[in-house]
């Protein structure tokens, strides 16, 4: 991967539980890092869920340099969009 393709600041988030005054879990995010990324929208759709407002679903792609301990339960920040991780992919295995 070309260094010029990371053109994009992200911030890697990993959940945190905690309980709140009546014992109560409360899940927060806690920041693990903020790398340089390439990110791509690949598709996005609207849908209708439960006779609610039409909601928003895009599907996008997030490239960074191999990084240990990452799992599908983080999610990526950038700026004002939350990215729930669904797969990470090691390309040389």
């Amino acid at each position: 991967m070309r260094a010029g393709e990371l053109r994009h600041r992200v911030t890697i988030q990993r959940p945190v539980t905690t309980q709140d005054a009546y014992g109560q879990p409360v899940v927060t995010w806690e920041d693990v890092a903020t790398v340089w990324a390439a990110v791509e929208d690949l598709s996005g759709r609207e849908f209708i869920e439960a006779q609610q407002a039409p909601a928003a679903q895009i599907q996008t792609r997030v490239r960074i340099r191999y990084r240990q301990g990452l799992e599908p339960t983080m999610r990526v920040r950038w700026g004002a969009r939350l990215m729930q991780v669904v797969a990470i992919l090691d390309p040389t295995g």
